[in-house]
């Protein structure tokens, strides 16, 4: 059985702080949600640690592997669609990182179409 390498990169560490304050901001407000808070985090810090685009993950909006079990990836979205806007509020820095990571992936995409 081949082992997989860790992904323990700054940018991949980055990723998992914006993805636990993401996560702090929802679960603040929301608290019956099937998927529990901790459950979540774990999940999401697994699916870093063994993406395979490594350090040069793209954003999860960007991303053309949707590695999330269907549950997960429903609870992402509502935790990233309610937590993103107030992103700026709570956590500005991370969330201009995230922004600009973000246009980054999209124009990459956009130049391997042409």
């Amino acid at each position: 059985m081949e082992m997989v390498k860790k992904n323990t990169g700054p940018k991949i560490q980055e990723e998992k702080r914006t993805i636990r304050a993401m996560i702090d901001i929802y679960y603040k407000n929301h608290e019956a949600t099937k998927i529990n808070k901790q459950m979540l985090l774990s999940y999401s810090h697994l699916r870093l640690d063994v993406c395979r685009f490594g350090e040069e993950k793209p954003t999860c909006k960007q991303c053309p592997v949707h590695c999330y079990r269907p549950d997960y990836k429903e609870q992402m979205k509502q935790v990233m669609r309610y937590s993103g806007p107030r992103m700026l509020l709570y956590h500005p820095v991370l969330a201009v990182k995230h922004l600009l990571k973000e246009n980054k992936s999209k124009k990459s995409r956009q130049n391997l179409g042409n």
